[in-house]
């Protein structure tokens, strides 16, 4: 499915379309840096969800944003418990979701789950830590709703859990990507003990290709939003 706009109105983006239209959920995954993107297009483009992809947090749980996009550059966002990633970033993310006409009142940052265990782990999961205190800087900079996890390859149910509630408890929805079938129990699990995990976002391609919704909904007890591809330069097989 592509929205005709969207092609010519969004520079340098990779895009996913997630639709579920009993939730009204039309949630579009933004891969590159987003200081380049159109921000009346997305605000106009029927799309009421926007996933920021690339945010990692770094060992002493410093938080990164990591542009994806040639001719940009990495950014430290959010340090010692400060938002430190400028103004641009600041005013570019808060803009989707003002301004007269516009579409968006969901914004999320997508990331993975590297030293997410460790850190849990020590100092833990209060929210008075340097990672709970970044994020709840990066949320008050950004007007940020939700951290969307894309864990790939880690799967440890205990800190992802802590990391889930602990986001709750500074003021975060949180929400899964699953696409492997194999983990489900994980992400059975996590559902079932992260008390604001309120959107589950199943990727349908690639390696999730043979996902079954409906037998997702079912496993997770909540309804599932199919991912899929619009544009992907990267893997052109799977959306052009």
């Amino acid at each position: 499915m592509k929205p005709p706009n969207l092609l010519t109105a969004i520079l340098l983006q990779h895009l996913f379309t997630i639709s579920a239209a009993a939730a009204g959920i039309r949630a579009l995954y933004l891969f590159k840096d987003v200081l380049k993107s159109n921000t009346t297009a997305l605000q106009t483009s029927g799309f009421n969800t926007l996933i920021i992809f690339g945010v990692g947090v770094l060992s002493n749980g410093d938080i990164m944003y990591y542009s994806n996009t040639p001719g940009s550059k990495d950014t430290l966002l959010a340090s010692k418990g400060a938002y430190v990633g400028g103004d641009a970033l600041a005013t570019k993310v808060r803009s989707f979701k003002t301004g007269n006409g516009t579409g968006v009142d969901r914004v999320e940052v997508s990331m993975n789950s590297q030293n997410i265990k460790a850190l849990m782990a020590s100092p833990g999961a209060g929210t008075e830590t340097p990672l709970a205190r970044n994020f709840a800087a990066l949320r008050e900079a950004w007007g940020l709703d939700a951290v969307n996890n894309d864990d790939e390859s880690i799967y440890d149910a205990g800190s992802t859990v802590a990391f889930g509630n602990m986001l709750g408890q500074i003021g975060y929805k949180y929400t899964i990507a699953p696409y492997d079938g194999r983990v489900a129990n994980f992400w059975v699990t996590v559902k079932g003990r992260v008390g604001v995990l309120d959107r589950v976002y199943l990727q349908c391609y690639d390696g999730g290709a043979n996902n079954n919704p409906a037998g997702w909904s079912a496993a997770l007890g909540i309804k599932v939003v199919p991912l899929l591809w619009v544009i992907n330069d990267s893997k052109p097989q799977y959306g052009d």
